[in-house]
Parts: structure tokens; C-alpha cells; sequence
């Protein structure tokens, strides 16, 4: 039993300063912010997306930034057209999938001092993109508060395997602050030139005559 006792003031001394001062405290910072959003974000991929965050940003008079949406034409004509100010609208295409829409931003987020934003996506998005942008932003002491677009009639329900797959990656990206998927396509370019290599080595020819 004292064996046991001591085990568990063990594990419950390394979870508080995991959680006070290791990896885990900008985790709890994110948590127990009480603070009001400071931006919106709009992840890209439905225009309906943008018109509610357009919207939102209007009302709430808030800076706007959409990740991998729309052209930067339509997009500008949404934001005029809805009555924004182009000053509140920042247009990034940095992303190329939803771990990109969070790892392109949230350093951004740091040294602007934004600690809390709000997350427009569809809502059968919604669930993948939540449990990525905790884990990344989280990873900063950024707080995310959702916000779901109807996606009816055209709703495509995401597998569980892709969430899961994307909150892997989203944990590794933390650690190693790179994409597993990037580093394992490389890897497997770099494997296959290698075998072509062997299948197929180089032969040179000589152009010396005086060699044949």
C-alpha cells in the first residue's frame, strides 16, 4: 500500500508540473482564458464559410483572416459587398489541408499577442478541424471557440480514422514543429529514387577514343 501511495503522489506530482511548468502549461493557459476573441478565422473550402465569418466580423467588428479560401477577388467582393472594411480582412494561402490551416497561422497568433479566436468551418468539418486546432494552438496558450456552418444538404461525414490520422500528425507537428505526412513522402521519394538507382544504375559512357 505505501508502495502504491507513493506511486500515485509520483504521477501526481509529475501531472502538476506538467501542467504548471512542462509542456503541458500553454495547454491550461488556453483552457481558463476568459478573455474575448480578437480574431476570427475562416477556414477555407466552402464560400459559405467566408459569408458567416464576413458577417460575424462585421458584427463584432473583429480582424478577419481566411485560410486557403476563395480567390482573392471573390473573396474582397464578399467583404465589400457585406459592408467590411478591407483593412479588417487578411487573405492567406499558405495552407494546403487542415493541419496547414493551423500550423501556418498560430506563430502569427504568438507574437501578435492573440490568445483566443474564433474557428468558422462547416459543420462536418467541424469535429477534425476542432481536435487539430486544440492540439496546435493549444501548443501556443491559443484558445479556440467554434463556430459551425450548416453544411445541408451536401454534409459528408468524416471517417474516424481521418480525425485521428490528423490529430497524430497535429501531436507530431507540436514535437517536431514538422508535417509526419511531408517528412514520410519524402522519406518514401528518397527510398524509391534510391531503389531506381540500384534497378537502373547510371552507366557513362566514355568519349575518349583512345580508350575503345
Amino acid at each position: 500500500m505505501k508502495g502504491f501511495n507513493k506511486l500515485t503522489l509520483t504521477a501526481g506530482g509529475i501531472f502538476v508540473w506538467l501542467l504548471l511548468q512542462g509542456p503541458l502549461k500553454p495547454y491550461l493557459k488556453a483552457i481558463t482564458n476568459s478573455k474575448a476573441p480578437q480574431v476570427i478565422l475562416v477556414l477555407g473550402g466552402d464560400v459559405d464559410r467566408e459569408h458567416v465569418g464576413v458577417k460575424m466580423a462585421k458584427d463584432l467588428q473583429l480582424p478577419l483572416i481566411i485560410s486557403g479560401g476563395s480567390n482573392p477577388e471573390h473573396a474582397n467582393w464578399i467583404t465589400t459587398n457585406a459592408g467590411l472594411s478591407l483593412n479588417l480582412l487578411k487573405l492567406d494561402y499558405r495552407a494546403k489541408d487542415t493541419l496547414g490551416n493551423f500550423t501556418s497561422l498560430v506563430d502569427d497568433f504568438s507574437s501578435q499577442g492573440i490568445n483566443h479566436a474564433l474557428l468558422i468551418t462547416s459543420e462536418d468539418h467541424l469535429p477534425r478541424a476542432i481536435a487539430v486546432g486544440l492540439v496546435i494552438a493549444g501548443s501556443r496558450g491559443v484558445k479556440l471557440t467554434s463556430v459551425s456552418v450548416s453544411c445541408s444538404p451536401n454534409c459528408e461525414k468524416e471517417s474516424l480514422q481521418k480525425q485521428l490520422i490528423d490529430v497524430i500528425r497535429a501531436v507530431a507537428w507540436v514535437i517536431t514543429e514538422k508535417d509526419l505526412k511531408l517528412v514520410t513522402k519524402q522519406k518514401l521519394q528518397k527510398s524509391l529514387h534510391e531503389s531506381m538507382k540500384v534497378i537502373f544504375p547510371t552507366q557513362r559512357i566514355n568519349l575518349d577514343p583512345a580508350m575503345n
